[in-house]
Formats: structure tokens, C-alpha cells, sequence
């Protein structure tokens, strides 16, 4: 069954409570985990939240890579969703896992964009 997308859901558990607050190192791990899959990275935005927390993604030309964390609980929830064949999302969400330290996690694959026939091109 071919797909348009893959999409990765990760639950990560058990990590630092300094490196989920640190939207600098989230920043470099994110764009480690887009480069090293392959991905083109188009754009990127973070936010730091006040007391704590992060929110960011990177646009990449394929589609894009999310993360939102809660340091306070040790945990972070991401989320990789690529297009095509070019790029190996699995290579992304094994980068994040050895950067952030997750102790526990667990990974969801969503097939995207399933169709029921090819595009003929006449509508």
C-alpha cells in the first residue's frame, strides 16, 4: 500500500529536566535530527515558555519535525512527518532519542496521504 507521507508519533519519557528547558539544545538537536535523515531544512521556529517548557519545529522541504516538552515531568512529546523516499524518519527519531536520553519511549507510525487510486490528472 503505497502512502503520500510517513508520520512518527514518539512519547519520550524519563529525560533531563535541564535539556527539556534548554531551547538552545533542543534547537541543535532538532536540526541534527532533520539533517541527518536526510531532510532539507527550509525554516525552523522555538519558543521558550515561562516557567518552563519548549515548543518547536523545523520546516523541512518534506514536510516538517515538532517537539513540545514538559521538564518538569521528564517527558517530551514529538513528532516527525516526512514525504516521499528520500528521507529516513526513522534515523530522525533514533537522533532524538540519544540526544534527549530518553529512558522510556514509545513510537507510533501513521501511514499519510493512503489513496484510493492515483491521480489521473482529468477532474
Amino acid at each position: 500500500m503505497n502512502a503520500l507521507g510517513k508520520h512518527l508519533l514518539l512519547e519520550l519519557q524519563g529525560c533531563s529536566e535541564e535539556v527539556l528547558d534548554d531551547v538552545s539544545f533542543l534547537r541543535d538537536a532538532m536540526m541534527s535530527a532533520a539533517k541527518e535523515c536526510g531532510a532539507t531544512v527550509v525554516g525552523e521556529s522555538f519558543h521558550q515558555f515561562s516557567p518552563q517548557g519548549v515548543s518547536g519545529v523545523v520546516v523541512i522541504a518534506e514536510s516538517h519535525l515538532f517537539i513540545h516538552t514538559w521538564p518538569e515531568y521528564g517527558y517530551a512529546a514529538a513528532d516527525i512527518f516526512t514525504c516521499g523516499n528520500s528521507v529516513q524518519p526513522e534515523t530522525a527519531a533514533q537522533v532524538l532519542l540519544r540526544k534527549l536520553g530518553s529512558k522510556n519511549h514509545s513510537m507510533v507510525e501513521m501511514r499519510r496521504g493512503i489513496l484510493d487510486s492515483p491521480r489521473s490528472g482529468l477532474d
